[in-house]
């Protein structure tokens, strides 16, 4: 399964982190849990609460200016992702202390614990690449971050 099959263009999404508009950590998690509920029936109050609760163990921003944000539902019936570039960055408590520029979050049915763990294996490795990431924070909306993961995830095969 590729990534871009859990994606749709209108689950992703770029913000500029200036201004009155900034972006702080709980705010990145309720844009993505608005992105994320396009996919399904749930409501993004509840995505939002399963992603708070993850981020709440430990933070899922992974270095290099990219976090994974992520968990399980279980009245989801198929896992769907969402992407948020923010250019600028936001403090994430990443575990390399860095800002985060990149937001992919999966979201599951808690009976497919082994498939989220690939998907987020998936994310880790396509994001690896610094000349991608960058590629992605230049990307000027939604639609050319999701053609930009189409093309590279095919790429990659």
């Amino acid at each position: 399964m590729h990534l871009t099959e859990l994606l749709a263009a209108e689950r992703a999404a770029v913000r500029h982190n200036n201004g009155a508009s900034s972006l702080d950590k709980p705010e990145a998690l309720h844009v993505l849990a608005e992105l994320l509920s396009r996919g399904t029936s749930v409501p993004a109050e509840k995505i939002e609460d399963v992603l708070r609760e993850r981020e709440a163990l430990q933070s899922t921003g992974i270095g290099e200016g990219v976090a994974i944000p992520h968990g399980a539902l279980g009245e989801l019936d198929k896992q769907v992702a969402a992407v948020l570039t923010v250019p600028e960055g936001l403090e994430f408590e990443s575990i390399d202390d860095g800002k985060v520029n990149i937001l992919f979050a999966v979201i599951s049915p808690k009976r497919a614990s082994g498939e989220h763990l690939k998907t987020l294996a998936r994310v880790s490795r396509l994001l690896r690449s610094k000349g991608f990431r960058e590629r992605l924070l230049h990307a000027g909306d939604g639609a050319e971050v999701f053609n930009l993961l189409c093309a590279e995830e095919e790429a990659n095969k």
